[in-house]
């Protein structure tokens, strides 16, 4: 049933009998294994590859996303979300990473394709919502992280993804740590009671040390105030990446998207910080090159 008022789950849902230290070692092996598969695609492969494996995350973030909804009973096209959703990162490697007008049309004709499915159902009481979730799900996993296959084909593209992708991981397993380790005072406990103002300022500490770190490395020289704010940015949209994957949890009443990913639960758990973080630092990209 769809929790409404989107209570807090009860301890035993939410994994309090779990060894947190056992759970914390798990999700940062587990997500330093992601980073390796990812850095190793970007550089010693093509960008065909990497938009393969981009591909391969929207597919399995869309269905546990879809998924979450129906066991919930809120009415979704999961099956024809999928198809289109995997269309929306083939149609933007096409065009090499270019925002052109195959890219908008095929998603204007996606949402009319989901109205057209409604049309022959007998039953619209819930018409607006299966159609706007829809709708959603695409815009929100496919569409922003295809940003990350338009990044590839900016100049210096695998650098800036490889600085994405680790600022913004960091910066999620550094909150998770602190967190888990000294967190005390609660962030937002009726959107995700685990998470602590300890965790959120230990995980921006990391996002801008990494930043910085960056710094003789990436393909344009910014300076390090340049370095710390966006560190800093990346830090803050992805943790607002983070809760609001957290909230749509709770509205769905589960404790994780999935589990596939050992202490990290499913893919939508993995890449939810990244959904935000992708098409801003790409539109930040854009005022440089």
């Amino acid at each position: 049933m769809v929790n409404g008022d989107l209570k807090p789950l009860s301890q035993e849902k939410m994994g309090e009998t779990k060894n947190p230290v056992t759970k914390l070692s798990l999700r940062i092996f587990t997500s330093c294994v992601l980073i390796g598969i990812t850095i190793y695609i970007l550089f010693y492969t093509t960008a065909s590859y990497f938009s393969l494996e981009v591909l391969f995350f929207i597919g399995l973030a869309l269905f546990e996303f879809f998924t979450l909804l129906l066991q919930a009973r809120v009415p979704v096209y999961r099956l024809s979300g999928m198809v289109i959703g995997a269309g929306i990162p083939v149609i933007v490697y096409m065009e090499l990473g270019h925002t052109q007008s195959g890219e908008v049309l095929f998603l204007v004709l996606g949402c009319l394709f989901i109205f057209l499915l409604q049309f022959f159902r007998k039953d619209h009481a819930q018409s607006l919502i299966a159609v706007a979730l829809t709708v959603f799900g695409l815009l929100y996993i496919s569409w922003f992280l295809s940003f990350l296959i338009k990044m590839r084909f900016l100049e210096g593209g695998i650098l800036w993804i490889a600085y994405l992708v680790t600022v913004t991981k960091t910066e999620d397993i550094g909150a998770y740590m602190i967190g888990t380790l000294l967190g005390k005072h609660p962030l937002a406990p009726h959107i995700s009671p685990k998470k602590t103002v300890e965790g959120t300022l230990g995980g921006l500490f990391f996002s801008m040390i990494v930043s910085v770190l960056w710094y003789s490395h990436l393909p344009l020289r910014f300076s390090f105030p340049h370095l710390l704010v966006l560190g800093l940015l990346i830090g803050v949209v992805g943790q607002i990446g983070d809760l609001s994957e957290s909230l749509m949890k709770r509205f769905c009443n589960a404790k994780d998207s999935g589990a596939l990913l050992p202490g990290m639960g499913g893919v939508l758990d993995a890449v939810d910080s990244i959904l935000f973080t992708a098409p801003i630092f790409y539109f930040h990209l854009k005022l440089y090159l």
